[in-house]
């Protein structure tokens, strides 16, 4: 009899404990539901949880390391990898405070950009699949992160298409980060808030609200609105599968950072014991380029780390004691994407003779570490067509018509002034691969983006010469038959997004400066096609 009352209240303390929480019960057939019905979320509202729903590891440090690196610098990234071991002894809730510390302490605000410009490429990598079919399935969709607002709204929004977000806001003061965040209360108070803006999102429709977390206290200021709520363990987000690139619902075109890997404790640690050694090292190789002729300095930067590979077009017969491409390159324009500072030397070293590159922007440093030849432009396309023209007298001449760099599978709109200059051209498609640190940046210090590619502990370059292109001018200028200058511009783009993969845009270096540093780049207008 005792046994009895027992289970039975046992029973009843359970129902009443899963209508508190809003869990689904157990399905008839024995196995609680791992996700939500993917045919019924189209008509329910999905409250996620960002750690514990969508991505597939719950650890943040990566991220708190990434704003310390990119916005306060080497040194306080050091001193968040070595509070790493308290981080692990501490509350979670402790451990986010400490890094939030660390991290935005001293930070301008009106200069932080890192949320916008930096971390949307690394929580795209780091996105399950699983998680974003259920994100992207409902009819509308909220977030909740423990990580600061700042963080993760620009992902959010800008790349994911979330309608809310729920984030801690950071203290400031005199316009710069305190490195404090709102306390637990004033959460609470935004959640709930965020909670009552629900109905809102239902757009007055009985609608049914589903939450999906890592755990229930993620969720547990919407519970009561919640009609399920979906756990995920850990390990079963380990086993997601990464999203693939062309399921992001917004291409990730333009990023910026300096850090080219995900800065786990690990990862970090390596960085910091590599770093000793990388600045002597990436000074002796840029003494190689600068110093040394072509037939020297390949082998002993390949023996130096340092990874090319050359393709040349089918039409080219050369044999084992050819050693340049095409013979007529002195008088020749190559026409190439644009991936660093560093291709028109790529370039020249390809075909073995120096060429004379032409840049838009390139500070004093960068010249002086040149070993060609390098040419400003004006972006006034008369007066830079007359410029390379007499250029290509004395020469051969490398030139970018993307005006900036891409770092991306993704190629910009060119410019359509090397059509006007020459008869024949010759598209090279150029790829490069870094491991630790890119040397391109668009709000940082450009003068050290060839030293922070020199830095790399294996960089590696693919040049691809492709089939020389007729631009269809005769010798006074007129067009003939395959189409405008602008078509032609379209052509060569296109020919070399085809040989390296690349999709094909027409966005333009504006597009690139707008985005990732709040301008248009050092020079206000760029003219082109």
């Amino acid at each position: 009899m005792f046994s009895k009352a027992f289970f039975r209240s046992l029973f009843f303390f359970y129902r009443s404990f899963l209508r508190k929480l809003r869990i689904s019960p157990t399905p008839p057939h024995g196995k609680s539901p791992k996700y939500p019905s993917l045919e019924k979320l189209p008509n329910q509202v999905l409250v996620c949880d960002v750690e514990g729903g969508l991505l597939r590891s719950s650890s943040t440090f990566p991220y708190f390391m990434l704003v310390a690196l990119e916005a306060g610098g080497f040194l306080r990234g050091l001193l968040l990898l070595l509070l790493y071991p308290l981080l692990c002894c501490v509350s979670e809730e402790v451990g986010i405070k400490v890094m939030v510390m660390v991290s935005f302490a001293g930070v301008k605000k009106e200069g932080f950009r890192v949320g916008r410009a930096v971390l949307p490429k690394f929580f795209l990598q780091d996105v399950g699949l699983e998680g974003f079919e259920i994100l992207r399935r409902s009819r509308r969709r909220v977030c909740v992160s423990r990580m600061p607002r700042v963080m993760v709204e620009g992902f959010l929004k800008d790349y994911l298409e979330v309608e809310e977000v729920v984030g801690r806001d950071l203290r400031e003061l005199w316009g710069y980060y305190t490195g404090l965040m709102q306390e637990k209360e004033e959460e609470e108070d935004q959640s709930k808030s965020k909670a009552m803006e629900l109905d809102k999102l239902l757009g007055g429709e009985d609608g049914w609200v589903v939450g999906i977390g890592g755990h229930t206290d993620s969720l547990h200021h919407f519970s009561q609105r919640c009609k399920e709520i979906y756990i995920i363990s850990e390990g079963e987000r380990k086993r997601w599968e990464a999203l693939p690139r062309s399921r992001y619902p917004n291409p990730l075109v333009f990023h910026d950072g300096r850090i080219a890997f995900t800065p786990t404790p690990s990862a970090s640690l390596s960085m910091f014991l590599w770093l000793p050694f990388a600045f002597p090292l990436g000074v002796v190789r840029a003494a190689v380029f600068r110093f040394l002729p072509y037939r020297l300095s390949i082998s002993l930067l390949a023996f130096m780390g340092m990874h090319s590979t050359v393709l040349l077009p089918s039409s080219s017969t050369t044999s084992s004691s050819s050693s340049s491409y095409p013979p007529s390159a002195q008088n020749q324009l190559f026409v190439c994407n644009h991936r660093t500072l560093l291709d028109p030397i790529y370039v020249s070293a390809a075909i073995r003779r120096h060429l004379t590159a032409t840049t838009y922007s390139l500070s004093r440093f960068s010249e002086v570490l040149s070993p060609i030849k390098t040419i400003r432009l004006s972006r006034n396309k008369e007066v830079d067509r007359i410029k390379i023209d007499a250029l290509l007298k004395e020469g051969g001449v490398v030139i970018c018509p993307e005006g900036t760099t891409c770092r991306e599978p993704y190629l910009l709109r060119f410019s359509s002034l090397f059509v006007e200059l020459r008869r024949e051209i010759v598209p090279v498609a150029l790829d490069s691969k870094v491991g630790m640190f890119y040397g391109t940046t668009a709000s940082g210090f450009k003068s050290l983006d060839p030293v922070y590619f020199l830095m790399n502990p294996v960089p590696c370059y693919k040049v691809h010469i492709l089939e020389k292109v007729d631009t269809c001018y005769d010798d006074n200028g007129e067009e003939k038959e395959l189409g405008s200058r602008h078509e032609i511009a379209n052509y060569i783009q296109g020919e070399i997004g085809k040989a390296l993969g690349f999709e094909c845009t027409a966005l333009t270096r504006k597009d690139k400066y707008l985005m990732l540093a709040g301008n248009e780049g050092v020079v206000e207008r760029i003219h082109g096609g």
